[in-house]
């Protein structure tokens, strides 16, 4: 279901999609292993978007990105990024904004550059069969 949401169509071939796949669905299954509610996984998954988006479609570097993250979080002035973030600061506790911050950092802050190098570097696309 998730691969249909993301509309990702080539997950089998495409590492790049794969990847994408996978950060999803670990983001969506933490939030409810956290027992965070509907609005409050609609909220997160918001925000692994605004940061991914942030490194993929805005090219920032993590100290950009880590501001941007900062200010969405907290809800204090405007964020860089055309679209404002959908997350609502008010809707988590301040142990749960630790814990997703936390989250982030493990999840994508800390492999950045992996991250950077999937979404900006040419490189050449073998051909693999679904075999």
């Amino acid at each position: 279901k998730m691969e249909e949401f993301l509309n990702l169509t080539q997950v089998k071939t495409s590492m790049k999609e794969a990847i994408l796949l996978d950060y999803y669905t670990a983001g969506f299954w933490w939030a409810k292993e956290m027992n965070f509610s509907l609005i409050q996984v609609s909220g997160f998954m918001d925000l692994l978007h605004f940061a991914l988006e942030n490194l993929s479609g805005k090219h920032m570097t993590l100290g950009d990105n880590l501001k941007e993250l900062e200010r969405a979080m907290t809800g204090i002035g405007e964020t860089e990024s055309e679209e404002r973030s959908l997350f609502d600061p008010n809707s988590f506790s301040i142990e749960q904004a630790k814990a997703i911050i936390d989250y982030l950092v493990t999840s994508l802050f800390k492999h950045y550059e992996a991250y950077e190098y999937l979404f900006h570097s040419r490189r050449e696309e073998p051909v693999i069969s679904n075999e």
